[in-house]
């Protein structure tokens, strides 16, 4: 190694444990940078660049040959409770506004008073797009339309430096928040919280400083949740070098999935179904049994108990006397689908269906509540990504089809 903490060809391949040639193969992947020898006698590369690959590879030896497993800082779900970044999730969004908690995510600081705000020119192409779509488009088509208009307004999308990708972040939730159709009073659309930017797009009744509590609550809460399948998408992409606004494209593609985004949607259904029928929430539950569907807002695979995104929601909605006949449904159904399956708990989208039944929301409110909460999370596993080697997400198939030669067709 020289002065300058460089290492030749041969001793980048020792290091690595692979041959020469595959430190140049590394080079011409985007995996380590090289630099001509002053005396012209081959490459050199920088010792720091060497081992951090190094380090990597090492880990990704170290997983089960078959095992898709991918290494992050930013969500462990443990005993059930999650953390982000090794602090409590609940605790955080509880003492926070969504904001810093997602900066907290993102950077692993936690600056006070954080504010996103949405360039003027980016936030009108944003809104042309979406006016321009047909008036049954679902919140989903509606964002995904606004991440494509943000990025084409962003000569600096493809710099994936953090603080490039940081930027865009602070800029496009609020874009995607803003573009959305108003359905209240206006004049709640301008404040810089993005809980009290979302509320007129998701009710026409004016919100109370509770009722604003517990969306922010909401958005804090769902920023991120481990490898959710819209999460891995979005890793998918950036393993590519998509740019960030590609990657919540991604992520929100996956996110309409029936099996994804759309069990808020249900959750609402349910709770308003019984809160019309004035006759408890037992008979509509035993409905959906009847008709052969499962009964939406039960149930989690990564939590025994109650999951810790509902029992915030439901302490919060306790002391709102609007939220009082939805959550008592809510508990009825828990209850009722109780006596045969002890073991089946509400969720956060149970938890969620309270909150936008109780304030006259549409019944797709909560999918984009859980969208523009989610953007940060997926911006956070972005960055991660990132940082790791090019391409790595890219399984092998395994061929099931008729084994050649076979005979032109």
């Amino acid at each position: 190694m020289d002065e300058e903490g460089r290492l030749t060809t041969r001793q980048a391949a020792e290091l690595l444990g692979v041959k020469p040639a595959t430190v140049y193969a590394y080079v011409s992947r985007g995996q380590l940078t090289s630099r001509r020898d002053p005396v012209g006698r081959g490459s050199t590369f920088d010792a720091r660049e060497v081992e951090a690959l190094a380090v990597r590879s090492r880990r990704e030896a170290a997983v089960p040959a078959g095992e898709l497993s991918v290494r992050t800082s930013l969500t462990l779900i443990e005993d059930d409770r999650y953390y982000y970044r090794g602090v409590d999730a609940v605790e955080l969004a509880s003492a926070h506004p969504c904001e810093e908690v997602a900066e907290w995510l993102w950077t692993g600081a936690l600056p006070r008073g954080a504010r996103f705000t949405a360039p003027p020119e980016t936030l009108a192409a944003a809104r042309r797009a979406v006016d321009a779509l047909p008036g049954h488009s679902g919140p989903a088509d509606r964002l995904r339309v606004a991440t494509a208009a943000a990025a084409v307004t962003d000569p600096l999308r493809f710099d994936l430096s953090p603080e490039a990708v940081l930027g865009s972040a602070r800029c496009l939730i609020p874009t995607l928040v803003g573009a959305l159709p108003v359905v209240g009073r206006a004049q709640w659309a301008g404040d810089g919280r993005i809980a009290r930017q979302l509320w007129p797009r998701l009710t026409a009744r004016e919100p109370d400083p509770d009722a604003l509590a517990v969306l922010d609550l909401a958005l804090g809460l769902l920023i991120d949740h481990d490898l959710a399948a819209s999460t891995l998408a979005v890793r998918v992409a950036a393993s590519a070098r998509a740019h960030p606004y590609a990657a919540v494209s991604a992520g929100l593609g996956v996110l309409e999935g029936p099996l994804h985004g759309a069990a808020g949607r249900l959750a609402h259904g349910m709770l308003a179904e019984a809160l019309e029928r004035g006759d408890g929430a037992a008979p509509v539950v035993a409905d959906h049994l009847r008709a052969g569907r499962r009964v939406p807002g039960l149930g989690h695979r990564l939590y025994r108990g109650e999951d810790p995104r509902a029992s915030a929601l439901f302490a919060r909605l306790e002391a709102l006397p609007q939220a009082g006949p939805a959550l008592a449904a809510a508990r009825e159904v828990v209850a009722t689908t109780a006596a045969r399956r002890p073991g089946l708990h509400a969720n956060v989208d149970l938890a969620l269906a309270v909150l936008t039944v109780s304030y006259g929301m549409r019944a797709q409110a909560g999918e984009t509540v859980f969208a523009v909460a989610r953007t940060a999370g997926w911006i956070a596993h972005a960055l991660e990504e990132y940082q790791e080697r090019p391409l790595r997400m890219r399984p092998s198939g395994q061929y099931q089809g008729p084994r050649p030669p076979r005979p032109m067709p």
